[in-house]
């Protein structure tokens, strides 16, 4: 699979700039195979895998190891540059920390940005029992794509979190 590049995503420049700050903050930094993996990341809405992000990578940086595409993932995911979510195949992580939700293709397996209601809230019976503390919620939807839906056979087949990359 080819990840699919959006050019006006999200902040560009100052967004790095910001992004350099809040590591240097928390006493990281910003390393060429850091960088690397995030700009990945924020450049899709493929919601890749951490194996498709370590093959992308490798493109660009041979001798990188998985290791360290999985301890930065989830490390750009703790400082909050990144978010990252179960799936039935392991973690996937997106560039669009921003809050939305998310639908799930259950024949091809791809992940759509949805975004949220307007006004959102937490249920009421979450909220009032002893001892929680509610940080944030997120609704997942789960069906079929258009794509799927209209029957197309080869796209149907496409695994999106496990897909080789093409050739440029």
């Amino acid at each position: 699979m080819q990840l699919r590049i959006i050019t006006k995503k999200r902040g560009g420049r100052e967004k790095n700039g910001s992004q350099v700050d809040a590591l240097r903050a928390r006493g990281k930094r910003l390393t060429r195979p850091r960088r690397l993996i995030l700009d990945l990341v924020r450049s899709t809405d493929a919601h890749p895998s951490a194996a498709l992000v370590y093959r992308e990578v490798r493109r660009h940086l041979p001798r990188v190891s998985l290791a360290t595409v999985y301890r930065n993932l989830r490390m750009l995911a703790a400082e909050g540059l990144l978010s990252e979510r179960a799936d039935r195949g392991g973690m996937r992580f997106d560039g669009n920390t921003d809050p939305h939700d998310h639908f799930t293709c259950v024949a091809c397996g791809r992940i759509y940005d949805v975004p949220p209601p307007a006004a959102r809230r937490v249920t009421p019976r979450v909220a009032f029992r002893p001892g929680f503390e509610v940080h944030g919620q997120r609704i997942e939807f789960y069906g079929r794509c258009d794509t799927c839906r209209r029957g197309s056979t080869r796209d149907r087949r496409r695994n999106y979190a496990r897909a080789k990359p093409q050739g440029d």
